[in-house]
């Protein structure tokens, strides 16, 4: 499914496999990687006779992992350039590398990092060759957030998977193996080798603003089941796994890029929600854990957030759990890390909590030159750094890279977005839709008698930037069933212009489906909703986020939770609605009553079907 070759996919020559033998001091075949991640044993001392010459400056640039803006290493648009020069200091990829050796690097979308597979590819390999191409030089750690779903770096025409919380609701271990199996082998092939993805987060609050769909569910039992199987997928595919947010994000309103969220479980609690994925992700043997800026009293009373806290992150997570694996921060550029503490004291307090990574400080240069001060102070020692080094080599050595860092377009064209893939990635879709409302049986609808469909609602941006809008996605996708299907995009908050013109269309429609995207209370899609019901049409809801949105609408005669807005989501409902497939999910959340929390409307696994 991957590609090993080290041949350019472009413009960007890769280094030879000589040349990074040559670079890492001979290393041999004790540290070639096998076919899954941990099936052959690291060579420690080969790797401690690295670090051991490796420069104090060079230890310090391996813990981080930094952003860089730019489709490629060494030429990058002028834009990019500027960015580049405005927060980091440095022009390119290659020189953030030459200046402070970074371990790892991050791609995301924003940085314009992630444009198509060859490009990422060629990028792929120019950071290796900039990093390789140094003296003592190191395979870099290229990471992204490839959750599936609503977070999305990596856009078509690479393969695109349902998130988690439909995984979840599809409730296969097989599919969620299979999505870390194809998603794994797909990022490899463009020389991403660390993806910060399963969230092992347990969503047990229905108002959490950044976890959400992200996670498998509501029941600890259930999400552990589909991290461990994730996990295990990447990792058969030599990508790094990595389950967030340690020691738990799920039961929180507050969203830690904006805020410092504060989880008030009791210890025996945490035992049985939260820590019960992770556990089974450490079983899994996960090659990267990380942390989340949270505070939560009932582990660490010190006020410090979790990526600081050492009674967390080295009493709990290694010593109790006995994780010995690498361990990385949260962006560091979140206010969460940042309300107790300044940039220049968070990185020093990280490692000495026991962190092994720091990533995407805010200034990399603060942040460097806080960590290089440290240790001249004897505030943290040379060891300390090295045992955080020796944990990211091995990683590095697990998968391969001392031996194949770079990939090929060859490997890139038989790999990213195959048809096998696709085909894949749409038959786990259809097993999530989940059906919570059916009055009347108006589901599935025939284009006999429905021949005409309005598809209104919420069009929010793509996770990826290469799909959507979802009202035209569903509206392309039942026209190809045989309707004739119009959309009209409303919006997320719908204005009075809007939900009359919705109103008015829906005159000439024999249904209307109306994408819902986090209803709240007052929110004026609920006024949307009434006034198309108002029209005497049989009204379709389809939630394409969170499924609680079905307890803040008026009674519809047919609710769809799709769990996400992305393409893949979208045709499988418009295939249940059409009635090409039966819906087979069932919520791995309960949806209680908007007006009494404390009434379930929904269970946990339920689902109608038909």
């Amino acid at each position: 499914m991957h590609d090993t070759g080290t041949g350019s996919t472009g413009n960007t020559a890769g280094p030879s496999r000589r040349t990074v033998l040559t670079a890492t001091a001979g290393l041999t075949t004790a540290l070639t990687m096998g076919s899954t991640a941990h099936a052959v044993a690291h060579d420690d001392s080969r790797l401690r006779g690295l670090i051991s010459r490796m420069e104090l400056e060079e230890k310090v640039g391996q813990l981080f992992v930094m952003r860089v803006y730019g489709h490629s290493a060494t030429d990058p648009d002028q834009a990019d350039v500027d960015a580049n020069l405005r927060e980091i200091g440095v022009r390119t990829a290659a020189e953030l590398i030459a200046r402070y050796r970074v371990g790892g690097i991050i791609y995301f979308t924003w940085t314009h990092n992630t444009r198509d597979p060859h490009q990422i590819a060629d990028l792929s390999n120019g950071i290796q060759k900039a990093s390789l191409g140094r003296p003592r030089g190191l395979p870099v750690l290229i990471a992204t957030d490839q959750e599936h779903g609503i977070v999305c770096r990596v856009g078509k025409p690479a393969t695109l998977f349902p998130g988690a919380m439909a995984i979840g609701a599809g409730g296969s271990r097989a599919d969620a193996r299979t999505l870390g199996r194809i998603s794994g082998a797909e990022l490899r092939a463009i020389g991403i080798n660390q993806d910060y993805s399963p969230d092992a987060d347990v969503n047990v609050n229905p108002a959490n603003p950044v976890i959400g769909v992200r996670s498998f569910g509501a029941d600890p039992d259930a999400v552990a089941e589909l991290v461990d199987a994730e996990v295990k997928g990447y990792q058969a595919a030599r990508v790094a796994a990595t389950a967030k947010h340690f020691p738990g994000h799920g039961d929180t309103a507050v969203d830690s890029h904006y805020g410092f969220p504060v989880i008030t479980h009791s210890r025996e609690l945490w035992e049985k929600l939260d820590a019960v994925p992770f556990r089974a992700a450490i079983g899994a043997g996960i090659d990267s854990i990380m942390t989340a800026h949270i505070q939560f009293p009932a582990l660490d009373g010190s006020g410090d957030p979790a990526t600081l806290s050492h009674p967390i992150v080295t009493g709990i997570l290694r010593g109790e759990l006995g994780y010995d694996g690498v361990v990385i921060t949260d962006s560091l550029g979140m206010a969460g890390v940042r309300t107790k503490y300044g940039d220049d004291r968070v990185p020093v307090l990280a490692l000495k909590a026991g962190v092994d990574q720091l990533l995407d400080p805010p200034s990399l240069e603060i942040a460097w030159n806080a960590v290089l001060k440290a240790v001249g102070d004897g505030e943290l020692t040379e060891a300390r750094l090295d045992e955080s080094i020796l944990r990211i080599l091995r990683l590095k050595a697990r998968l391969g890279l001392f031996e194949e860092p770079c990939v090929s377009g060859a490997g890139v064209d038989r790999t990213v977005g195959t048809p096998e893939h696709l085909a894949a990635a749409d038959r786990i879709a259809e097993r999530t839709t989940t059906l919570l409302v059916n009055e009347d049986r108006l589901l599935p609808l025939s284009p006999r008698t429905h021949t005409r469909l309005l598809v209104v609602g919420a069009d929010p941006a793509s996770p990826s930037g290469t799909t959507g809008p979802p009202t035209g996605v569903l509206a392309a996708a039942l026209t190809e069933l045989g309707f004739t299907a119009t959309a009209l995009s409303t919006g997320t908050t719908p204005s009075a212009a809007a939900i009359a013109k919705a109103v008015t269309a829906a005159q000439d429609a024999d249904a209307v489906v109306v994408g819902t995207y986090n209803v709240t209370a007052g929110s004026s899609q609920t006024t949307l909703v009434e006034r198309l019901l108002a029209t005497g049409r049989p009204v379709v809801a389809v939630a394409v986020r969170n499924p609680y949105d079905v307890a803040q609408l008026p009674p519809v005669r047919a609710f769809l939770a799709a769990y996400s807005w992305t393409d893949v989501e979208l045709r499988a409902a418009a295939r249940v609605i059409a009635g090409r497939v039966r819906p087979r999910g069932h919520l791995p959340v309960p949806v209680q009553r908007a007006d009494d929390p404390a009434q379930v409307l929904y269970p946990i696994g339920y689902g109608l079907s038909y």
